[in-house]
């Protein structure tokens, strides 16, 4: 893109047809003449983009118009466009649509959501209703240090002072313990835990 300011020859932005007089419409343009190639380069360096310099350009003249139609008097209109320009670009760099943009239906059709397939939810929540129920068929002892262990996620030297047994037989009984639970979670058709 090319970093051509605005000359003489740029049409002033398309006015609303608010009922202004003939007199208004030029001191309009002549104002825009005068002053559109600073604001316009104002609004360049900050973005370097010589389409969003004229689109800030614009909006800054046309925010002038509207504030003379309300009959508000600008005693410098220059100092007044320049920092309209400038507050535009600082707000042309907040905006949601500057930092996302936008993205064709086939970009978001390929992102994969954070939460499970429902399917596979609904398998998930049937395998650990299914645990929860072995669970309580287990002897109290293979119960305890199963959830001390996974549930609560306590480590072995944890479960060793708790349990008032050394590390050892912890890794012993855990064992036992998850052998256990396997065979009869197979016995009911559950080969892996989700």
């Amino acid at each position: 893109m090319s970093a051509i300011p605005p000359t003489n020859d740029v049409p002033c932005p398309d006015l609303p047809d608010d009922g202004k007089s003939a007199q208004e419409r030029p001191d309009f343009e002549a104002l825009y003449k005068r002053y559109s190639g600073e604001v316009w380069a104002l609004a360049y360096a900050r973005w370097m983009n010589s389409h969003t310099a004229m689109d800030i350009t614009q909006e800054a003249f046309l925010r002038l118009w509207k504030k003379l139609g309300e009959g508000e008097q600008i005693t410098n209109p220059r100092a007044w466009l320049l920092r309209v320009a400038r507050n535009l670009a600082e707000d042309h760099a907040k905006s949601a649509f500057r930092r996302n943009g936008t993205h064709p239906p086939q970009t978001m059709n390929g992102l994969q959501s954070r939460d499970s397939p429902p399917l596979d939810t609904l398998e998930r929540e049937e395998t650990f209703a299914q645990l929860r129920v072995i669970l309580q068929e287990m002897p109290q002892a293979d119960r305890e240090i199963l959830t001390l262990r996974y549930a609560l996620d306590y480590n072995t030297g944890e479960i060793a002072d708790m349990l008032g047994i050394n590390a050892t037989a912890v890794h012993m009984r855990l064992s036992r313990a998850r052998q256990r639970l396997a065979d009869r979670l197979k016995a009911r058709g559950v080969h892996h835990l989700p």
